[in-house]
């Protein structure tokens, strides 16, 4: 999440984004000894659409906004995932930050134990066209981060790190995913986890002093995906998350609360086609 005030004396919004924590690297990490490299390329590159609805606008236990329309576009070949998400509030705008939001990405996959263990290098840079630093918002931030995928029994965890070169700040996550078959509606369930802190030292632009932004968050969420074609599904997604212990201090001023770190429900519609 990327939104709250600063105290009357600075009555300028800023732009925030969440981080996560980091549990650590799983044992199984520490037995392999083969050096990693990349899984082997896929036959064949393709495109997928998505368009989706969410009842609100939350980011990493920041809410950003009310309803919103949220489309995707990612090309994926072998190894490489290259896309962008986009965010269009169609309620409780938030002037300059979300309204509109476009977040360009790229991913790159290496396999280290084959069907159990990889690690993924990103980077995303998130971009707020109507931003303006004048009013304390960036135009642009850029994040770079690590992931690490390890499935056992069907369960896959997930540690990832990232650092934003804008806000100035590491932020940590772990992630777990679950899917529950469910044969006979020929479906599953899709179950999510994640947990995750952050602490950046430049959360605004042109305030005079350094704006240090520090908190937690955590989500949990499942959902139900319905298979409408062979290229095409159709999703509805509900997840709870909560932003904890947000806080913001100006230079060295006393530290407070980011009110829109929250704890929210949001409702997603979701259909997807690939190409």
């Amino acid at each position: 999440m990327k939104i709250t005030n600063l105290p009357n004396s600075m009555n300028k919004k800023i732009s925030l984004l969440f981080g996560a924590l980091a549990l650590g690297v799983l044992p199984a990490i520490a037995q392999t000894t083969a050096p990693a490299t990349p899984a082997p390329a896929a036959p064949s590159s393709s495109w997928v659409f998505t368009s989706s609805v969410a009842s609100q606008y939350m980011f990493r236990g920041v809410r950003l906004g009310g309803p919103s329309f949220q489309p995707a576009l990612e090309f994926d070949s072998g190894n490489v995932a290259v896309g962008v998400w986009a965010n269009t509030p169609l309620k409780d705008k938030v002037e300059g930050q979300s309204d509109p939001e476009f977040d360009f990405y790229a991913s790159y996959t290496f396999e280290q134990i084959k069907d159990t263990l990889t690690w993924v290098p990103g980077i995303t840079i998130y971009t707020y066209p109507n931003a303006t630093r004048a009013n304390g918002f960036y135009t642009a931030t850029v994040e770079p981060n690590l992931a690490l995928n390890y499935t056992i029994a069907g369960l896959k965890l997930t540690p990832k790190v990232y650092y934003d070169f804008v806000l100035k700040g590491p932020t940590f996550e772990f992630n777990a995913a679950y899917t529950v078959p469910l044969t006979d509606l020929k479906t599953e369930l899709d179950f999510t986890g994640t947990v995750g802190t952050f602490l950046w030292t430049s959360a605004a632009p042109d305030q005079g002093a350094n704006v240090r932004n520090y908190g937690d968050y955590y989500l949990v969420g499942v959902a139900l995906p319905f298979q409408v074609s062979k290229d095409s599904k159709l999703t509805l997604g509900f997840a709870y998350t909560n932003g904890s212990n947000n806080f913001l201090k100006v230079g060295t001023t006393p530290k407070f609360a980011n009110t829109a770190a929250v704890g929210r429900g949001v409702v997603t519609l979701s259909y997807a086609i690939t190409f």
